[in-house]
């Protein structure tokens, strides 16, 4: 019986982040079509919603992540900006819109691992940019972290360092 329970609850568990990466890959193709097309963010939304996928998704989530980083882009830029080698613009539009969403959630989900946004956005950007687009979307978002995620990340070093008892 408690095999079951455990097995029903780790079940709910992976449809729960599935749900969650189905989000961010919506999310991703709304903020690349906003990027690229220039589209208004209600007819993108519209548009997400008639796709086969969206029953699929976390709405909620899905809207507050669309939504917040379109509302956000000017900011979430100048985070990014020092991070990067080269102009925001100068990067494949998949892979500055992977950067947005996932500098979005550094900042505005807390409750989030920086680990696990890391990990959804280098996933992103093997299934959708280019070749070695991951490794760079990669080394982007460790810097960002350092920076926007401090607390976190030195918490995670002690724990790494303290001995266990």
């Amino acid at each position: 019986m408690a095999a079951a329970q455990s097995t029903s609850h780790s079940k709910s568990g992976f449809k729960y982040k599935k749900r969650r990466h189905l989000s961010r890959e919506l999310v991703l193709q709304g903020i690349y079509q906003w990027r690229v097309a220039g589209s208004d963010a209600s007819f993108i939304e519209a548009q997400l919603r008639d796709t086969s996928l969206f029953h699929k998704i976390d709405e909620s989530f899905f809207c507050e992540l669309l939504r917040g980083v379109l509302k956000n882009a000017t900011t979430l830029e100048q985070h990014i900006q020092p991070c990067l080698d080269r102009s925001l613009t100068d990067l494949s539009p998949i892979e500055s819109s992977i950067l947005l969403l996932s500098t979005y959630e550094l900042i505005y989900h807390l409750e989030i691992p920086y680990r696990a946004i890391i990990n959804e956005a280098i996933e992103l950007a093997k299934t959708y940019g280019g070749t070695d687009g991951y490794k760079y979307v990669n080394g982007v978002l460790d810097k960002l972290a350092a920076q926007l995620r401090t607390i976190e990340i030195q918490s995670a070093a002690k724990k790494k360092i303290e001995p266990a008892s």
